[in-house]
């Protein structure tokens, strides 16, 4: 019996687990058909569970400058993130512990820091002092060994010459959908080629995201943003930054704006205003691109196109005689005057033009040249109308030609507005035999990956206003100009300038305009060398603090004299002695030409340019100069300093009291790659003299201004003077008959 019922009982466990394995093997085959169980797709859970993904970092396309040298780029930064859960193992432990020490470092306040880390209900928390830190700066804060400090990995826009070109490359910022974005200039413009995109890889992976073995990884590589070679000259451009930024601290304009073109090609070099700022910071109070944006009366600088115009027509007779002082014309109250309202007697025009005449323009429109025709020329020299220069937010200037006043005051640069670039692409038609080049500063964009050129500009004639003859004949008149005339100030020892002054009024809110001393737009326009013009420049300054007797155009002539002198040098343009042809007479008159020391005894040519006046440094441990700075066949005078290298080691010279120029020559001839700070003579330099050097070494040098109290300002003469008064042009005697507008 007992027998039985174990049988029994046998039995029934089979059937049930029989049952229970039909059950499981259905449910089995049911999950596996159909993928799913209890609602939930196995498939989906599966990747939420077991498939992993990484982002891949994607760059911001970077931009060159024509010589390859990067002037804006994406580099790794790090925000600083604190972990506040205490269930976390790793976690802020003491929050005023860790804010003072957090505090030193990342300059912020200790208090907000302290409250920001001892709040509640929150896992982490990012410090807002601490984003987009440096990789140094990062370091610093993990020497501080501070519990529940971490790291987010991320990239940005960084600038490295800080305020270069700050309006013509704008910056950067994170937009709606928290990529990053351009916010202005080129940045902006350019944002569709520029723009990045991240790539993406995902893999199968365990619970703590190891890739698991013998599965393939699906990559979805990332897209760089395009790379933009601009046509500014990073060498240049610093020079024009510099000079705008010690004018700006000197004297404390409202508005500075310079632009440096080649007018062979249309190609912008440099181009700066002032107020400025670092897009690196992206504390900004001006946004205003003052070349491309900024229309105002363009005073004298005007007459240059006034002057091509009578020539080309045949009515400028240079040696004709006319009476200065003032000009009445019929049914206007007010005779216009010169800015000396006794005038300069009976003169010439050419002499009217190097003094800056009023009246002598006034004549040549209104009674030579007629209105009609000088209209036509406006509209040949593009000075009605936008450059379409490849820079954002360009305005048009206003030509008031509808009175008779409005015709003859424009001829001389009143009334009228104009853009300092529409002043520049004029100007290539004097300084190119004719050819009025438009101007351009992107040069090319490419696929950093294919290397395949996607947009490529080439110089391109805009028309040819004048003739070859008439652009060399205002070449000539304009050189007396700055030798004879009113822009003494902006001679360049070396080198033939020729150019214009402009010194123009400014309307104020009552529709009159400012007066008083240094209250006016000083402005200079002008080429060299005078006989093939390799550089233009035009720099504008807006009110700059002068107290008399120092000329208002003095930090315009400033900013001139130095960018055009060093970029002449830079390009390796040999001075020419004004007014000579004979490079014998140049010899005689700017020092010596240099000799080709290669191959030559280091000692001995270094005695030889020592019984000349030359300051000589020798580099490296042979015997025999194997390369120079300055170059053979340049010029040098009394004082330079030569730069002569020899085979073996280098070590760093103590280049203490050294000038800009002989950094960059020592720079160059060491392929170091210079960052050079202040203005001045250098002061401070990072690599110690006496330590190795080698090409491709970073040198930083700091420029301080000599100690010793500024010499006083010469007294100026008159002609020299008058274009330096608030009453230049005559504009302010011509409030009553002109109708100012913005």
């Amino acid at each position: 019996m007992k027998l039985k019922r174990k049988n029994v009982g046998a039995g029934i466990l089979m059937i049930l687990f029989t049952v229970l394995f039909f059950i499981l093997t259905s449910k089995f085959f049911v999950v596996a058909s159909s993928q799913s169980a209890e609602g939930v797709d196995l498939i989906e859970y599966g990747k939420r569970k077991w498939l992993k993904s990484d982002v891949l970092d994607a760059k911001r396309g970077t931009m060159f400058d024509r010589n390859g040298e990067v002037i804006a780029q994406d580099i790794p930064s790090y925000s600083v993130i604190a972990i506040l859960d205490k269930n976390y193992p790793n976690h802020i432990k003491d929050p005023e512990e860790a804010a003072e020490q957090l505090s030193e470092v990342l300059k912020t306040d200790k208090g907000d820091l302290e409250a920001l880390l001892s709040k509640e209900g929150r896992f982490q928390v990012e410090i807002p002092s601490g984003r987009k830190v440096s990789y140094r700066k990062k370091e610093q804060i993990e020497k501080l060994n501070i519990p529940g400090i971490d790291f987010l990995r991320e990239s940005r826009r960084y600038y490295p010459n800080q305020t270069f070109a700050a309006h013509v490359l704008g910056y950067t910022g994170k937009g709606e959908d928290g990529v990053q974005t351009g916010l202005m200039g080129l940045e902006k413009s350019l944002d569709k080629y520029l723009q990045e995109k991240d790539g993406k890889v995902t893999f199968l992976g365990d619970a703590f995201s190891r890739a698991i073995p013998a599965n393939k990884e699906s990559i979805t590589p990332p897209k760089h943003g395009k790379e933009v070679y601009l046509t500014l000259d990073e060498k240049v451009q610093l020079y024009l930054d510099e000079a705008i930024q010690e004018a700006a601290k000197k004297y404390e304009p409202e508005k500075i704006t310079g632009i440096v073109a080649d007018p062979k090609t249309g190609r912008i070099l440099a181009m700066s205003n002032y107020p400025s700022f670092n897009p690196n910071q992206k504390e900004i109070d001006n946004y205003t691109n003052f070349a491309v944006s900024y229309p105002f009366e363009p005073g004298s600088t005007m007459k240059i196109f006034t002057l091509a115009a009578a020539i080309e027509e045949g009515v400028y007779n240079g040696n004709e005689a006319f009476q200065s002082g003032s000009y009445k014309l019929p049914n206007i109250g007010r005779p216009i005057y010169d800015h000396n309202r006794r005038g300069w007697g009976t003169i010439t025009y050419d002499e009217g033009v190097q003094n800056s005449s009023n009246v002598a323009f006034s004549k040549l429109v209104r009674e030579k040249l007629g209105y009609e025709k000088f209209r036509n020329y406006i509209s040949k020299f593009g000075l009605d109308q936008k450059t379409n220069i490849d820079l954002p937010n360009e305005k048009n200037g206003s030509i008031l030609y509808n009175y008779e006043i409005e015709k003859v005051t424009t001829a001389f640069g009143q009334g009228s507005t104009i853009t300092p670039i529409q002043q520049i692409q004029a100007a290539t038609a004097i300084a190119n035999n004719g050819k009025m080049m438009q101007p351009y500063v992107i040069d090319k964009i490419m696929d950093p990956e294919t290397k395949k050129t996607v947009v490529s500009n080439e110089p391109k004639i805009k028309g040819n206003p004048i003739s070859e003859k008439t652009a060399k004949q205002v070449r000539d008149i304009l050189e007396t100009v700055v030798t004879d005339g009113t822009g003494k100030s902006y001679s360049i020892d070396g080198y033939s300038v020729a150019g214009k002054t402009g010194t123009a009024q400014i309307p104020g809110k009552d529709g009159k305009y400012i007066s008083g001393w240094g209250e006016n737009v000083f402005s200079f326009i002008g080429m060299a060398p005078k006989d093939d013009p390799k550089l233009l420049v035009y720099v504008a300054v807006e009110r700059p603090k002068v107290e008399f007797p120092e000329m208002g155009s003095t930090p315009t002539a400033n900013i001139f004299t130095s960018v055009m002198k060093s970029s002449l040098q830079y390009l390796n343009i040999q001075p020419e002695a004004k007014g000579m042809k004979s490079t014998e007479k140049a010899k005689k008159t700017y020092g010596k030409e240099l000799p080709d020391y290669t191959g030559q005894s280091a000692e001995q040519a270094k005695t030889e340019l020592e019984k000349l006046g030359m300051q000589v440094s020798i580099l490296g441990s042979g015997d025999d100069v194997t390369k120079q700075e300055p170059y053979e066949g340049a010029y040098v005078m009394k004082g330079e300093r030569v730069i002569l290298k020899t085979s073996g080691d280098v070590k760093m010279p103590d280049i203490k009291d050294w000038s800009y120029m002989d950094i960059l020559r020592i720079s160059k001839l060491l392929g170091l790659k210079e960052t050079i700070t202040g203005s001045g003579f250098a002061v401070k330099q990072s690599i110690k003299p006496g330590n190795p050097v080698k090409e491709g070494d970073f040198l930083v040098v700091q420029l301080e201004p000599p100690k010793e109290t500024e010499p006083e300002p010469e007294e100026n003469n008159s002609e020299e003077e008058s274009d330096g008064t608030a009453e230049e042009d005559s504009e302010e005697n011509l409030e009553e008959d002109v109708t100012v507008t913005d």
